[in-house]
């Protein structure tokens, strides 16, 4: 960094302190603009100097340059003060991107210390930043980078080694953060940026006072506290500031508040409005963002890049702006610009309603739940109900062999032999091939948690996304609704901890493959306040969930409420276990009710309905598709065996449908059966069907 804005600095101070030869290395080298300029003013005050292109994260390039070095001048001072900036929060991070800074930063400065280690030197300074001592917003890989430095500062000075390592605030007149923006933003969070001679100052004081790592900032600590502070304690920083961080809500009146004057000039339909963009504004600016694009109003404040400080930083500005006392959590409490506009409306309006309460009365326990809207993906390319009804209609097959694209080693899991272990004897099943497509970007996921997530989860929000759109509704309609999410799921294996990918991951697999995240997702994704459920009864998990969803609707904890669920084999267990148990068909197809029944198939997909009462869909003008009159749940208790079927238990489910539905069994046409294709379950399930629906029918 040799030519770069520091770099020039500190040549000019070590010029001054009589240096008899400067060596100044970037990559640009003479090139680089004010290189020669440089030259010129150094050599004016007495010293030598060479200017010399060289990236000094090539190892063989740095080994080259410093054999040059001739003997009678020999090396005695390292200074590095190159860097990269990249903005950008770690879940936002590719490996390229990190490489770029780490190679600038961290790799450069491991190869001045592993080539000049035995040069006997007498100084070896780092380059580092404050970013590295406490954190800084956005700046993830910059932070690691610099922390590098301070640890390679460290373990020189362990081995007896020369180093200082300082962690930089803002300069004022050079570095990157030398911009009026940039340093207006640093300023407002309570960093003011450093006079060039103070800097250097203190630059001499380390050296000369032998320090290892040291920060140097101008730090008004009262104003840095309030922000640093909000989210977790710092014994630190508590013992530094002498005063409450908390600021002094403004006592402007409402005559001389210009906001105030705006908002009671307007329409009340206008006054939403006028504060989304006044908060869109603010954000930007605390962000340090041109304009108001970067910030939609429906998108949270965490994904817009917002931390904690930043978060206390905005919460100060419109404190300042609006005359209001705020919490500091007032980002947290109202995630995105159009809540937290709401929240300041009603405060500013005195018509103050800060949390929502959905309060509903219960209907009768018999209204009938209507279904408006629904999405699906299923095997054999079925990506919407109408493309299914078509594979049924066509009686098309849409079982297929064994996917590719999964860690599935094909060429051993096949055996012939039910008794062969960790094998499976089926080798066709019914598969979305398509498991792995995802527009994480749609969803405003990053790449590495959408590596993390389990494809059901991606499948399920893709689905409700589709659903929502059957039924005319989108995300901003459906935003802060108390509308509720029953799924259907189970964990299937999906980034299971050891495997080296899922190391690449960590931080995001917790999240990504928990079952109970899966109607969490959807419920974060749109903005629903409704009930969250993840239901795992295994085959009946996406009936259980309408279940649930229709009691949901029935008691007033939602106005509508998606159900249904989804199944995307991570893992080929569930072939082996059942192989082991010989309840597979060999040819991967379900024969149910028939003499040919060899077993069951398995197959993946994914279902989702939109249900709601239906005086409330007859009200709201929505389509109905088909109404559920009735449910039920139970189990069997005690019977013979834990996964045994049982034929009074299924009697009793039925009939206890039947009752809530308020219908005879005479008056049901058409029944679809479970139909397992076992030898044991379907003479089990016929004969509840029989003793149920079956009776009270005119013969013939």
């Amino acid at each position: 960094g040799g030519t770069g804005a520091l770099g020039a600095h500190v040549a000019r101070w070590l010029a001054r302190q009589g240096a008899p030869h400067l060596l100044l290395i970037s990559r640009s080298g003479p090139d680089a603009p004010g290189a020669a300029e440089l030259a010129e003013e150094l050599t004016a005050l007495g010293t030598a100097v060479t200017v010399t292109a060289c990236d000094a994260s090539d190892r063989t390039a740095l080994q080259h340059l410093l054999d040059t070095i001739p003997a009678e001048h020999p090396l005695t001072t390292v200074v590095h003060t190159a860097g990269t900036m990249e903005l950008g929060q770690i879940s936002e991070l590719d490996p390229g991107r990190l490489e770029s800074v780490l190679r600038s930063k961290a790799l450069a400065a491991a190869h001045l210390h592993d080539l000049t280690q035995d040069l006997g030197l007498t100084a070896f300074v780092l380059f580092s930043s404050n970013a590295a001592t406490w954190g800084s917003g956005r700046q993830a890989a910059y932070a690691a980078a610099n922390t590098y430095l301070d640890a390679l500062a460290e373990h020189r000075r362990a081995r007896g080694l020369p180093a200082t390592s300082l962690a930089w605030g803002p300069w004022g007149e050079a570095g990157m953060a030398a911009d009026q923006r940039a340093l207006s933003h640093l300023k407002r969070r309570g960093l003011s940026p450093l006079a060039t001679d103070l800097a250097i100052t203190s630059l001499h004081h380390a050296l000369t006072h032998h320090d290892t790592a040291v920060t140097i900032a101008d730090v008004d600590w009262e104003r840095f506290g309030g922000t640093f502070t909000a989210q977790r304690p710092s014994p630190f920083l508590t013992r530094l500031m002498t005063s409450s961080a908390e600021p002094t809500a403004p006592t402007a009146t409402a005559d001389a508040n210009p906001l105030r004057q705006q908002l009671s000039a307007a329409p009340d339909a206008q006054r939403h409005q006028i504060l989304v963009r006044h908060v869109q504004t603010l954000a930007a600016a605390v962000l340090g963002h041109p304009g108001l694009d970067a910030i939609p109003p429906a998108q949270p404040f965490q994904e817009l890049g917002f931390d904690s400080l930043t978060a206390v930083e905005l919460r100060n500005q419109l404190a300042a702006t609006t005359g209001l006392s705020l919490a500091p959590a007032l980002v947290f409490d109202h995630p995105t610009p159009n809540a937290l506009a709401t929240h300041l409306c009603a405060e500013l309006t005195g018509r103050k309603s800060a949390v929502a309460i959905h309060t509903r009365s219960a209907v009768a326990d018999d209204e009938p739940i209507a279904i408006v809207g629904m999405a699906c993906r299923y095997p054999g390319g079925v990506r919407s109900p109408e493309e299914l009804w078509e594979l049924v209609a066509a009686g098309r097959d849409a079982i297929g062999e064994m996917p590719t694209d999964r860690a599935w080693d094909l060429n051993t899991l096949f055996d012939p032999d039910p008794e062969h272990l960790g094998t499976s004897y089926a080798r066709e099943g019914g598969f979305l091939h398509e498991a792995a497509g995802f527009d994480a970007a749609f969803f405003g996921i990053s790449p590495r948690e959408a590596l993390a997530m389990d494809p059901q989860q991606r499948l399920l929000l893709e689905t409700a996304w589709e659903t929502f759109e059957n039924a005319g509704l989108d995300r901003d309609t459906l935003a802060g609704s108390d509308t509720g999410v029953f799924a259907g799921g189970t964990y299937q294996g999906y980034g299971a901890s050891g495997s080296s990918s899922a190391q690449e991951v960590e931080g995001y697999l917790l999240a990504g493959g928990t079952p109970s995240v899966m109607s969490g997702r959807v419920a974060y994704a749109f903005g629903l306040e409704g009930p969250a459920v993840t239901v795992d009864t295994a085959c009946s998990s996406s009936l259980v969930a309408m279940h649930l969803a229709a009691q949901a609707l029935r008691q007033g904890e939602c106005t509508l409420a998606l159900a249904g669920g989804v199944t995307v084999m991570a893992t080929p267990t569930t072939f082996i276990e059942f192989s082991r148990q010989r309840g597979l068909a060999a040819d991967g197809r379900c024969k149910p009710f028939a003499s040919a029944a060899d077993g069951t198939g398995w197959g993946e997909g994914a279902g989702l309905l939109l249900l709601e009462r239906l005086s409330d869909a007859r009200r709201n003008g929505h389509r109905v598709l088909a109404v559920v009159r009735g449910s039920a749940v139970n189990q069997d208790g005690t019977s013979n065996g834990l996964t045994a079927p049982n034929g009074p238990a299924q009697q009793r489910v039925i009939r206890q449908a039947l009752a809530n539905a308020r219908l005879t069994p005479a008056e049901v046409d058409v029944v679809e059966g479970h139909g397992t294709g076992t030898t044991l379950g379907d003479p089990i399930e016929a004969q509840a069907l029989l003793a149920t629906y079956g009776q009270e029918r005119p013969e013939g």
